[in-house]
């Protein structure tokens, strides 16, 4: 849950930065990025017109007059970009020109130009197809998915150990000191749910109502694994699936189900494993041999 509220609190800190730019800032990051890779590295509005930062509106103007002269694409017959960097000139003294426009771009001359400008700003000018938006969507999902499995991981895993300690504090005393043979005790798992299990020197096990007794330690709780990811596990179900239609007779027993078979069988009448869910820690059981 904590994960979740950071995750949140960053995503809503980011779209708050993204969508404070507008169209004009869109535009003055294009003709920033297109006058560096033209000019060089480090190149401003104001050096490439060689002016200073405080220059008034006629001084931009008498430079644009200045430069545009040199950049005339008459002037400049071999030059293949010539057009390009002569047009954009003229886009840029507009900008210097207009005091708005320039007090956008002079925010940005001192204060950087964002790194990260907003998914709109990088979709509208790559424009990625539909298979490569849904494979961006599936890694990422999956990604959380995987985070999920963890942080239930460790829920389990502490849950366990809580529901271990408890079972021998009531079989050895507060003190915890091992007592040899096994012992049957009652340990209340939630507000009046309590659940029979069985304590020995090495082990805790749960008692179901047959008498049959199902280890409990952190093996049984269901490790984290991609494999395990909502797309892989629906691909690999689809595919053994496939196979079972197309060849009826030959049986096809996926990993995951022969394994979600055994972690999903409970005792009979046990149904106080878990005070949520009906089991202790949302994972597989191991049996142990029932003594005779």
């Amino acid at each position: 849950m904590r994960a979740f509220l950071l995750s949140f609190t960053l995503l809503a800190f980011l779209a708050s930065i993204v969508l404070a730019w507008e169209k004009e800032d869109h535009e003055i990051f294009d003709l920033v990025s297109a006058l560096e890779a033209a000019e060089g590295k480090g190149t401003s509005f104001y050096s490439w017109l060689d002016v200073p930062s405080t220059a008034t509106t006629p001084e931009i103007a008498k430079a644009y007059r200045k430069k545009s002269m040199i950049l005339h694409p008459d002037k400049n017959p071999n030059d293949k970009t010539i057009h390009e960097r002569f047009a954009r000139l003229g886009v840029i003294s507009t900008i210097l020109r207009n005091k708005e426009s320039r007090e956008r771009y002079d925010f940005f001359y001192k204060n950087g130009v964002p790194k990260w400008r907003g998914t709109g700003y990088y979709y509208s000018r790559f424009r990625p197809g539909l298979g490569t938006a849904l494979v961006f969507l599936i890694f990422v999902s999956s990604g959380f998915h995987y985070i999920i499995q963890r942080i239930n991981y460790r829920t389990d895993i502490e849950r366990i150990d809580r529901f271990v300690k408890a079972a021998q504090q009531a079989a050895w005393g507060p003190k915890l000191v091992p007592i040899e043979g096994q012992r049957k005790v009652r340990v209340n798992i939630s507000e009046g749910r309590t659940v029979d299990m069985v304590v020995d020197a090495k082990n805790v096990y749960i008692l179901d109502d047959s008498g049959e007794k199902h280890i409990l330690d952190a093996s049984t709780a269901s490790r984290p694994d991609f494999m395990n990811t909502w797309f892989i596990a629906l691909a690999r179900s689809t595919y053994y699936r496939t196979l079972d239609r197309v060849s009826p007779s030959k049986e096809h027993v996926s990993p995951e189900t022969s394994e979600g078979d055994e972690s999903s069988s409970e005792a009979p009448g046990s149904g106080t494993a878990t005070p949520s869910e009906g089991r202790v820690a949302g994972g597989k059981r191991k049996r142990a041999t029932k003594k005779r």
